[in-house]
């Protein structure tokens, strides 16, 4: 028994060791994932990231190599430090940094020492790059713009933060990831795949060939290609109507919510945003605290909308039964609405719905809104029956588009104003130049466009989306979605009327387009800001929303311009000739083209540095 039980051990002990040896060789692989095990050295292969295309096939958005310089600290050995500064040219002050805060990263693991050279630096550099123990070169996409536009719609791309790494384990130093437009909200579809080779190094840390022959090692995976509702042809030519401008331009087909324009002044060149200088030029961009050219006005701009809100003053009075179509209202200049409270008006005499919407009259939707806030037991109850009615066109709240969020405006509720009014005490009358689209009310140029698409589509509207087409995938069942109003498609019909006759008989009959029957309503509205501590009332926005043509919408579009004076000044023809771009892909009214492309605002801008006074509508 004795002789058979040491050999039972024996072998019973070195099949368990062989067991052993086979489960961490074959079976378990987790350990080859570890980059700081010194024998295996991991290489990334960085994919090209997806192209981004328009809604006509126009490429927008391709790549161009780019190669960065990564540093392994422990693996630096007698560096001709003073040979690669000149290589390179930096300073051994730059060196020293760069390397120290490669340590900090990790001193086992690559991280980004230069970034981004071009194809002259790093054909200089991989020459002599044997003689630098411890660097390497990796070979990265920048992007390639096709076009000098849209830069607020493209975003950018730039190198991963700490904070990143730290949450995503996908990332590592000197990775490339998409921030703000569709490169942010599409980065897991557009960056692809990266590639990864595993490299055997013996005892002295020499490279011997791939780790169990490459079983383990994959290849790189291209991003997928995107296709945006975007037209980039009227998107360009959007942003040459708003020379010397400020302000956005929101274009949207009703039929499908699909963005066709989206429009910020001032913008920038995205390209600018590409290469070594991009640190630099995104700096003095975020330092231009004036002009805001990476502040998407679009999107993120809160104005109040002015006399296009009018529009739903009066479909909201129509669905609670506060009027009719025939209800008329006495102008006479303006009205009063209380003991010394007189709302001023350039109409006059007996005003209906329909002369109301194309002469823009404040007399008729001052005393609709009254009639509506006061069909009601208390006006608490009648706001939060008409803020409910308007939030059904997705105001007052984020309207769920695909790109980063902007802002959700404001339709104030009963509760809002009981918090401002803590004694009670307010009423209709209180709060009626929301009527007009001033008071507490604010929409951004996005929710302005999207409401046009609603009256458009005579009751419903699809989420207003970028993203019209994903390779290889279908786009987010949200975009296709009808969202429908609260207010009855019958009372669509009298308000679209009145806004066919802006054109022909009211406050844009100036600004026809031969041959295209648009509904359009032109706005003004108040602009205060801080100046020195004190409120300051500035150049009234100009302000301007349509859609055409009238029987089979194709376009519904916002039109803000900052201190534009009045709606039918700037926006009016901005929007006119937007519209006929888009349907005839020509332009006949020459003299509105003219004029806007060559003429801007650049002066009423500095009146706040020149101390000129402003322009106050009266």
């Amino acid at each position: 028994m004795r002789k058979i039980l040491l050999p039972a051990l024996i072998i019973a002990a070195a099949l368990l060791i062989a067991a052993r040896l086979f489960y961490l060789q074959i079976l378990d692989d987790s350990y080859i994932q570890k980059s700081e095990n010194n024998a295996i050295k991991v290489k990334y292969e960085y994919p090209e990231r997806g192209y981004i295309y328009d809604r006509n096939g126009e490429l927008l958005v391709a790549n161009q190599p780019s190669y960065d310089i990564m540093v392994t600290p422990n693996e630096m050995k007698n560096t001709d430090t003073l040979e690669i500064c000149s290589l390179l040219g930096i300073t051994k002050e730059d060196f020293i940094r760069k390397v120290e805060k490669a340590k900090v990263y990790s001193p086992r693991l690559p991280s980004i020492f230069l970034p981004q050279l071009n194809k002259k630096e790093f054909a200089a550099f991989q020459e002599k790059i044997r003689r630098f123990k411890g660097f390497d070169i990796v070979k990265r996409s920048l992007r390639d713009y096709q076009v000098d536009v849209a830069a607020n719609v493209f975003g950018y791309i730039q190198q991963v933060n700490y904070s990143t790494i730290q949450n995503n384990p996908y990332y590592k130093s000197g990775d490339l990831i998409g921030k703000q437009g569709v490169e942010e909200v599409y980065e897991d579809i557009l960056r692809g795949v990266k590639g990864v080779k595993r490299i055997q190094r013996d005892r002295f840390g020499r490279e011997i060939g791939p780790f169990k022959d490459g079983i383990y090692d994959t290849i790189a995976v291209k991003g997928k290609d995107i296709t945006l509702t975007l037209d980039a042809e009227l998107q360009k030519y959007g942003e040459s109507l708003m020379f010397e401008k400020r302000g956005g331009i929101v274009a949207i087909e009703p039929k499908t919510g699909e963005i066709l324009a989206l429009v910020t002044a001032p913008s920038y060149d995205p390209s600018i945003l590409v290469g070594r200088k991009r640190s630099e030029n995104y700096t003095k961009l975020y330092n231009d605290t004036i002009s805001l050219p990476l502040f998407d006005r679009g999107l993120l701009a809160e104005y109040p909308p002015g006399s296009p809100f009018k529009i739903l003053t009066g479909l909201v009075g129509l669905q609670t039964g506060a009027i009719d179509e025939n209800t008329t209202f006495v102008c006479h200049h303006g009205f009063f609405y209380g003991r010394g409270a007189f709302m001023k008006c350039h109409d006059s005499g007996p005003v209906k719905l329909h002369n109301g919407i194309y002469n823009s009259c404040n007399t008729y939707f001052g005393s609709t809104y009254k009639q509506t806030i006061d069909k009601f037991a208390s006006p608490k109850e009648g706001v939060d029956v008409w803020s409910n009615h308007l939030k059904s066109f997705g105001l007052g709240n984020f309207l769920g588009y695909d790109l980063p969020p902007g802002r959700k405006g404001l339709i104030p509720d009963g509760n809002y104003y009981d918090h401002w009014y803590p004694n009670g005490g307010w009423r209709s009358s209180t709060i009626i130049s929301n009527a007009i689209g001033q008071g507490e009310v604010k929409m951004t140029p996005i929710q302005l466009a999207n409401m046009m698409a609603a009256v458009a589509n005579e009751g419903y509207y699809y989420t207003p989306h970028i993203i019209k087409k994903i390779q290889g995938d279908k786009i987010d069942q949200k975009f296709t979605t009808k969202h429908y109003t609260t207010i009855d498609q019958e009372h669509f019909k009298p308000v679209i009327d009145g806004l066919y006759d802006v054109y022909n008989l009211g406050t844009a009959r100036s600004l026809r387009v031969e041959g295209i029957e648009i509904c359009g309503k032109t706005g003004t509205a108040e602009n205060f800001t801080k100046i020195n501590g004190k409120r300051t009332q500035l150049t009234d926005h100009s302000i301007f929303v349509a859609f055409a043509p009238r029987n089979d919408p194709k376009i519904a579009i916002a039109v803000f311009v900052e201190n534009g004076y009045w709606g039918a000044r700037w926006a009016g023809p901005i929007a006119s000739l937007m519209i006929e771009k888009y349907l005839k892909g020509e332009i006949t009214r020459k003299d509105l083209e003219t004029k806007m492309l060559t003429q801007g605002l650049k002066a009423e801008y500095e009146k706040p540095l020149s101390g000129k006074p402003f322009t106050i509508n009266k």
